[in-house]
């Protein structure tokens, strides 16, 4: 008997409803939920692969134990969940015993945040263990906008979403929606809302060193030197602040600091950006002059501009620019969604630079550190070094910059333990695994991604398959663990409700609750399984804002003097790299872990270096060689792919694969190792304002492999 099941894909920040029909234990097909009000029935090809993931026999189903062998051939051998959660909190415990909580790592991966268990539930382990030793994805990806929503609006997780559907002028920057779905920016069916935008007089500038996929679609492409993001966004606002362009609108009354700002500026000219961003200062000029104009226009810039020497400088110019000309908080510009389960008024709003790593004194923000810094803080001896750590749902090892380097560190740790389903390149080191279930054999509600999303909507979906009663899931981990360190500590562990009683209880007193209109509650939303829609995005300033007086203060100080590096940097004194690194992602791959599922690596290798044809010639190299790609960090193989998507000057390589490593337990993936652009990427290299990697803009050599 067949039965059809509705779910939101949680791969990607798109969260795209699904019907997915199922005959007992098996998956029969997926397909888009045309009633879902967020995606209208748009899917990716990584929604069907949720089959391969919940079939796949790489996947870990019990916890498991490597035995150490003396001549380094290690195996693992299964245990029971009662020996795996006694054993990991005494290694715990036994660390913070003898030589303090800073002894005890933790880094988290992206999948984390597309797991509402892992979001409610991982403090009821950490809560007793309290060490500043805590990374995560969020310093090698979106840290950029969080510090901009902190200093701006006052939360990290206050986040302009751009209004694609009402726009006339769109400025991206860095950006690839077509292939990422969206990125702080859940907007299922980006492809179909640029045609709209065209279609409608509306004009797409993308600004890219690669010709991308998105760019391909857009009215405009301008290629930009990598890097160089920050002076072409900083010539824009002189430009707009010296032709008299600004006007705030209605954000004039609680909006203070653009005198400041102006004055910052005034030497970042179009004709200073253009010696060195290689876009010409009329072009510069023309692109404020029309953004000015249009009635509705939205800047946004995501991982390109994020990744790289000035992320956190180029996320707060793209803000100011919305700001000074009136498209914040604007329909058509950019706009605060509204969740059902709003977490911003009931969680506390981040900070920074409250205290620094040990060995390289770089700065946290939100008690987390630079992913950067890991590696450092494993092999240097003295107070607080990291002798036990715990990673979840993460792959530092192809994740984070020289992850080589992490790789040669974690076998020097005391103990590690991974709550990961795999044995990958970064797990491979653990002495635990404790893995959770299978996506589908839980419940599922986007906390992280409606707040994040072009439409207030908001859907929770129970889980497809019941999961054998020796499973447990990610956030019982949590829990058992941290029961069991408590106890440990002689503490007492509260008795928490589960995550879906927590977010009913975020809907019931959410705004659109029991004391709304709406009336909000598990049960409507169990009783409507494709979701809810809640409304188009509305203007909520200043109310929304979480400064202390409801201001908007674009006087930030620590941008304003970043200001200052950005023109050292581009003082014409040292010269420019001949070649410089970017990444690029693809629709079917957006993390290491996705190259496991056969639907998501068919067809054409995607691991090669694109090298434009003219730096070929230079390089007396050709399409299909194979050549060393080296930074001052490592090297490595790779082979040549001639392509005039990207600018002269400039090579990608895309993330997540060197899967050739020993040890791990990922049968399709390691038929299509490539090599990790990771290996090359500098743990050195960083945004100095805000310790974010800078994993674009890398500067490398390329030559014949010997």
């Amino acid at each position: 008997m067949t039965e059809t099941h509705y779910r939101a894909c949680h791969l990607c920040e798109a969260i795209c409803g699904l019907k997915i029909e199922v005959s007992g234990e098996e998956i029969i097909s997926i397909k888009g939920d045309p009633d879902d009000p967020l995606s209208r029935g748009h899917i990716c090809p990584k929604a069907v692969a949720l089959k391969d993931i919940h079939e796949d026999p790489d996947r870990l189903r019990y916890p498991v134990k490597r035995l150490r062998a003396d001549d380094g051939e290690d195996s693992w051998v299964e245990i029971s969940w009662e020996e795996a959660l006694d054993t990991a909190a005494e290694a715990l415990l036994r660390a913070n015993r003898d030589h303090g909580v800073d002894s005890i790592g933790v880094y988290l991966g992206n999948p984390s945040v597309h797991n509402y268990g892992m979001l409610t539930h991982q403090n009821h382990l950490f809560r007793w263990l309290r060490t500043r030793n805590r990374y995560s994805a969020t310093s090698v990806d979106q840290l950029p906008h969080h510090l901009t929503s902190l200093w701006l609006f006052g939360h990290k997780s206050l986040f302009p979403i751009p209004d694609i559907d009402r726009s006339e002028y769109f400025l991206m920057l860095g950006a690839n929606p077509l292939a990422s779905n969206g990125s702080i920016w859940t907007v299922p069916d980006v492809k179909k809302r640029i045609k709209d935008l065209k279609h409608r007089g509306g004009q797409l500038l993308v600004v890219d060193p690669r010709r991308t996929e998105t760019a391909e679609l857009a009215n405009e492409h301008l290629a930009i030197v990598p890097g160089s993001d920050a002076l072409f966004l900083a010539a824009l606002l002189n430009t707009l602040f010296t032709e008299g362009l600004t006007n705030p609108r209605a954000l004039a009354s609680f909006t203070q600091g653009l005198e400041e700002v102006a004055a910052a500026v005034v030497d970042f000219t179009p004709e200073y950006a253009e010696q060195h961003t290689g876009i010409a200062a009329d072009t510069i000029r023309r692109i404020a002059r029309d953004f000015a104009a249009a009635d509705a226009a939205v800047c946004y810039g995501r991982m390109g501009v994020s990744t790289q020497r000035f992320g956190a400088l180029c996320q707060w110019l793209i803000q100011l620019i919305n700001i000074a000309t009136g498209n914040l908080d604007r329909e058509g510009g950019s706009l605060f969604t509204l969740p059902a389960v709003d977490q911003v008024p009931r969680t506390g709003p981040g900070g920074f630079d409250r205290h620094r790593s040990r060995v390289r004194g770089l700065p946290e923000f939100d008690r987390e550190l630079p992913a950067a810094a890991l590696a450092e803080e494993i092999t240097t001896p003295g107070e607080g070094q990291i002798r036990v750590l715990f990673t979840g749902a993460g792959n530092p090892v192809l994740s984070t910059p020289n992850g080589r380097a992490l790789d040669d560190a974690l076998p020097q740790l005391e103990f590690m333990i991974s709550l990961d389903p795999y044995i990958n390149e970064t797990t491979r080191h653990a002495d635990l695994i404790l893995p959770p279930t299978s996506p589908l054999e839980h419940d599922h509600y986007d906390i992280a991604f409606h707040i994040n999303a072009i439409r207030n909507t908001t859907r929770y979906n129970p889980a497809i398959f019941e999961p054998a009663a020796d499973k447990l899931h990610d956030w019982q981990i949590f829990t058992a663990l941290g029961e069991r360190v408590a106890k440990g500590l002689g503490e007492d562990p509260k008795d928490d409700a589960a995550p879906h009683e927590l977010v009913d209880l975020g809907l019931q007193y959410g705004p659109y609750g029991k004391d709304t209109e709406h009336e909000l509650n598990l049960d409507k939303l169990k009783a409507a399984p494709s979701g809810i829609d809640l409304g188009p995005l509305k203007p909520q300033l200043p109310e929304r804002l979480m400064t202390a007086d409801k201001q908007i203060d674009c006087a930030t100080p620590a941008p304003l003097a970043d200001l200052k590096r950005l023109a050292e940097e581009f003082s014409g004194d040292t010269p420019a790299p001949r070649l410089r690194l970017i990444g690029r992602r693809h629709v079917r791959s957006n993390n290491s872990w996705m190259h496991n599922y056969h639907r998501l690596v068919k067809g054409k290798a995607r691991d090669q270096l694109l090298v434009h044809p003219k730096d070929l010639a230079e390089h007396e190299l050709a399409d299909g060689d194979r050549a060393t790609l080296e930074s001052r960090s490592g090297a490595v193989t790779v082979t040549l792919q001639a392509s005039d998507e990207v600018m002269p000057g400039v090579v990608s390589l895309p993330h997540g694969f060197g899967h050739g490593r020993t040890g791990i337990r990922l049968h399709t993936a390691r038929k299509h190792a490539g090599v990790s652009c990771n290996d090359v990427t500098d743990a050195a290299y960083l945004d100095d304002l805000s310790g974010n990697a800078a994993i674009n803009g890398v500067p490398v050599t390329l030559k014949a492999a010997s």
